[in-house]
């Protein structure tokens, strides 16, 4: 009889589906690497994001537990985003993909090198 754990799909669609799409990983990042954020300090960051399509997708990564909304009570209001716990735990995930791109890159380039010298 197989395990219960063997019959259950893999969470890859939900994770891709949290993290996924145009925007969400690049606020991940800059909010894992450089910290807390206010909203136009992110969109200033994020060449070709709008204003409506940066809320959006902020209440998604929210309401995913990615990223914590701050309002201060002050005049004019002040918010800040950060990233939580679970967001920083992808901080491995973006340093190996770094390092993927850069093995890709360098064996890439090399190829291109070795093409060239014969």
């Amino acid at each position: 009889m197989p395990d219960d754990q063997d019959t259950k799909l893999c969470p890859a669609p939900v994770i891709f589906n949290m993290i996924g799409g145009k925007w969400k990983l690049t606020i991940l990042q800059i909010l894992i690497f450089r910290g807390t954020k206010r909203f136009g300090e992110l969109q200033r960051e994020m060449d070709g994001i709008t204003q409506t399509m940066l809320t959006k997708q902020l209440r998604a990564l929210e309401d995913d537990g990615l990223v914590n909304r701050k309002v201060y009570a002050e005049v004019p209001p002040r918010v800040e985003y950060s990233a939580t716990p679970d967001a920083l735990a992808l901080k491995t995930m973006f340093q190996t993909m770094h390092q993927w791109w850069v093995d890709h890159r360098e064996e890439k380039s090399e190829e291109k090198t070795l093409q060239f010298q014969q």
